[in-house]
C-alpha cells in the first residue's frame, strides 16, 4: 500500500508586511551593503509563465553571481514537495545546455518531448536600470 506524503508547499506561503517594517529592513540592507544592488525587477510575462506551469505553487528566488562576479537573481517554479521545476534530468551538465535532447535523454521520456520548465534571470537591477523606483523601500523619497 502506497502512503501519500503531505505536501510541503501549499502555495499560501508568505504574507503581507507593514510598509514601515519593510522600509526599516531594506534600510538595514542598504546600510550593510552600500553601493550594492538593492532590488531586481521581473516583468509579469515571465512570472506568469512560471506560475502557469502545471503543478507550480510558487516561485523560489536564488541569489547568484556570474563568472565575472556580477550579481543575479534566478527564479524557478516550485512543486508541492518543495522541489524546483527544472529539466535538470535532461541537462547535459558537461556541455552546459539543455536542448536539443540527446538520444539517451529522449529515451528516458519514451521518445516524446518533455515539459520544458522556465528558469529565469535577465531581471533589471536597481540602481542601474531605467524605471528604478523612489520611495520608502529604496531610501529615496518621492519628490
Amino acid at each position: 500500500m502506497e502512503t501519500l506524503r503531505k505536501p510541503i508547499v501549499t502555495g499560501r506561503e508568505g504574507g503581507p508586511i507593514k510598509l514601515d517594517v519593510a522600509a526599516s529592513w531594506t534600510k538595514n540592507y542598504r546600510d550593510k551593503n552600500p553601493g550594492q544592488t538593492i532590488s531586481q525587477f521581473f516583468g509579469k510575462d515571465i512570472l506568469e509563465s512560471i506560475l502557469k506551469q502545471e503543478g507550480c505553487l510558487g516561485i523560489r528566488f536564488y541569489y547568484a553571481n556570474d563568472h565575472a562576479g556580477k550579481k543575479h537573481l534566478i527564479i524557478v517554479g516550485v512543486r508541492h514537495d518543495g522541489s524546483d521545476q527544472t529539466n535538470e534530468e535532461y541537462c547535459d551538465h558537461e556541455e552546459r545546455h539543455h536542448f536539443p535532447l540527446t538520444a539517451a535523454a529522449m529515451a528516458k521520456v519514451g521518445g516524446t518531448a518533455p515539459v520544458v520548465y522556465d528558469v529565469a534571470d535577465q531581471s533589471t537591477p536597481c540602481p542601474g536600470s531605467p524605471g528604478c523606483p523612489k520611495g520608502a523601500l529604496t531610501g529615496n523619497p518621492i519628490a
